[in-house]
C-alpha cells in the first residue's frame, strides 16, 4: 500500500491532491513556455523578417490570464499569499488556530460565490444555462439565450475542436477559436481555488498548517539573511 506524500508545506496528499497538483504545475510550466515561445517568435518575425503573428498577441494575453488564475490557487496551497497577521500573533496558539479557521470559512464561503458568478458568466458561451439565485445556485434559469458563436479576435480555429460545432453551434462552422474554450478557465480557476480553500483549511483543522497567508517566519528568514550579510 503506497503512502500518502507530502506537498512543499509538509502537509500529506491523497492521491486526488497529487493528481490536481501535478496538473497545476504542469499547466503553469507549459503556460510559461509557450508564452516565451510566442513572444520570442514574433520579435524575430518583427525585426528580422518584417512580419508577425497576428494572432499571436491575443493568444499570450488569453495564456497570462490563465497563468494568473492557475497561479491564485496554487498560491494557495503552498501558502504564498500575503497577508497582515500582526493582531493574529498576539493570540496564543488556539486563538491562532481559531482566526485561521475562521479566515478558512469566509475563504470557502468566497470561493463558492466566485464559482457560481464565474459559471454563470462562462454557460451561456458553451449554450449551457447559468444558474439561479443572487449570492448562491438555487437552480437553473430557462431560456437565456446562448454566446456560443461568440469567438476571438484573431486566434484561428484549432482542427482539434471541431466537435464544438454540431454540440454548441448548430453545426455551423468557426472561422476562429470560440471564446468558450478561453473563458474555460474562469469556472476551473474558481472550482480549483474553491478545492484550495477547503484543502487549506482541512490542513488548519487537522494542525498540518498554520493559517492560510505567508508566515511572519519569512520576515524572520529575511532579516536573519540581512545580519549575516552585515558580519
Amino acid at each position: 500500500m503506497s503512502r500518502p506524500s507530502h506537498d512543499v508545506t509538509g502537509q500529506s496528499e491523497s492521491a486526488f491532491g497529487r493528481v490536481i497538483n501535478n496538473i497545476e504545475e504542469t499547466a503553469i510550466a507549459v503556460i510559461l513556455g509557450l508564452m516565451t515561445l510566442l513572444t520570442f517568435i514574433n520579435v524575430v518575425l518583427r525585426y528580422v523578417f518584417n512580419s508577425s503573428l497576428i494572432w499571436g498577441l491575443e493568444v499570450v494575453l488569453i495564456l497570462f490570464a490563465w497563468l494568473v488564475i492557475f497561479g491564485v490557487s496554487y498560491c494557495v496551497k503552498v501558502t504564498a499569499h500575503l497577508g497582515v497577521d500582526v493582531v493574529i500573533n498576539l493570540l496564543n496558539p488556539g486563538g491562532r488556530k481559531m482566526m485561521a479557521l475562521v479566515s478558512g470559512l469566509c475563504c470557502i464561503l468566497y470561493g463558492i460565490m466566485l464559482f457560481k458568478g464565474s459559471w454563470d458568466y462562462w454557460a451561456p458561451f458553451a449554450a449551457l444555462q447559468p444558474t439561479e439565485g443572487r449570492w448562491f445556485p438555487l437552480g437553473f434559469t430557462e431560456g437565456v439565450r446562448d454566446r456560443a458563436f461568440y469567438v476571438t479576435d484573431q486566434v484561428p480555429m484549432l482542427e482539434i475542436f471541431r466537435w464544438l460545432e454540431p454540440l454548441i453551434n448548430y453545426g455551423e462552422e468557426y472561422e476562429k477559436l470560440p471564446r468558450v474554450i478561453p473563458y474555460f478557465i474562469l469556472p476551473a480557476g474558481s472550482a480549483l481555488l474553491l478545492f484550495r480553500f477547503v484543502q487549506a483549511t482541512l490542513g488548519v483543522l487537522r494542525g498540518s498548517r498554520e493559517s492560510l497567508i505567508v508566515s511572519h517566519e519569512a520576515e524572520d528568514a529575511v532579516a536573519e539573511a540581512a545580519a549575516l550579510n552585515k558580519d
